[in-house]
């Protein structure tokens, strides 16, 4: 569960830090959730060949992959850049934010569905 968490908590700090002009902190921050984020990807790739049938699993994988895709994007932007934040680097950034939402409404929607599922006893 942390292993799924921290990626997102750091990517969050980096966009904490982004706003408050703290750009390095924020580029050593996102270099941090790569680790996090691979390791993520490897074993929602490794769930996904497991459960072939499961769509919701390799829907995941996919998401852990566009996430380190986003988050290396964003940190080879960031290195490269002499001053400033590039345009490219914080698109990325809050593209990878937006895969997080999406994973999370995907997570959370089949049990949004049990919920609609229950009435209450009859009096």
């Amino acid at each position: 569960m942390t292993r799924r968490l921290l990626p997102v908590v750091l990517a969050l700090a980096a966009v904490s830090a982004d706003t408050r002009g703290s750009h390095g902190i924020a580029r050593d921050l996102l270099l941090a959730a790569v680790p996090f984020a691979s390791v993520s990807a490897i074993v929602a790739f490794g769930a996904s060949l497991d459960r072939r049938e499961d769509v919701i699993v390799g829907f995941r994988a996919l998401c852990w992959l566009a996430i380190v895709v986003l988050l290396v994007v964003s940190c080879a932007m960031r290195s490269s850049a002499l001053s400033g934040v590039p345009p490219l680097a914080v698109t990325s950034l809050f593209a990878t934010l937006g895969v997080f939402v999406v994973m999370a409404v995907v997570t959370v929607a089949p049990y949004l569905r049990r919920l609609s599922d229950l009435r209450p006893a009859k009096p």
